[in-house]
């Protein structure tokens, strides 16, 4: 469902994919190629969210934040996973059911572990491993898991093609 709020209403490229059982409201911009799968929600209706291109935010994540939120090209954001923070950048893994707080950052080329909890406010300099509650850097990632996670972003523009040319 993609709805207008405040007289802000969602601008989609014509080549990204957005599930008819996600909710996109407000101030909200989507990349090309960029993918919003089933039960996502996305609520520009406090401040402007961009997604990139060629990133994905998977089924039943949360994106909302009480300033403007940037996602860079070429992110994945795993299931269920709730985004509050300011900026995560270009290639960027954040794992299943990871929690970004408020004014974090997120640097290009990181992973974020799955069920980590991003601190309010915490800088995550490029390249880091992250993981844990509260959520640390534990070192930098490897060239076999950039790789994954490119192959991960490819995979998923791959299947949002396919949804949106088979109308699902």
């Amino acid at each position: 469902m993609i709805k207008a709020f405040d007289e802000k209403t969602p601008q989609i490229a014509p080549t990204a994919f957005v599930s008819e059982s996600a909710y996109v409201i407000g101030d909200v911009e989507i990349g090309e190629n960029s993918s919003i799968w089933p039960g996502a929600v996305i609520r520009g209706d406090f401040a402007n969210i961009k997604v990139g291109h060629n990133s994905q935010i998977e089924d039943n994540c949360v994106v909302h934040a009480g300033s403007h939120l940037v996602i860079g090209d070429n992110v994945h954001i795993g299931h269920g996973a709730v985004i509050h923070c300011s900026r995560i950048g270009n290639n960027v893994l954040i794992g299943s059911k990871a929690t970004l707080l408020d004014g974090a950052e997120i640097g290009d080329s990181c992973i974020i572990a799955a069920n980590s909890m991003v601190s309010q406010g915490m800088k995550v300099p490029d390249a880091s491993f992250v993981a844990g509650v509260p959520a640390k850097v534990k070192g930098k990632v490897t060239p076999s898991q950039a790789a994954r996670v490119e192959e991960g972003v490819k995979a998923y523009m791959r299947l949002a093609s396919e949804y949106k040319q088979h109308e699902l």
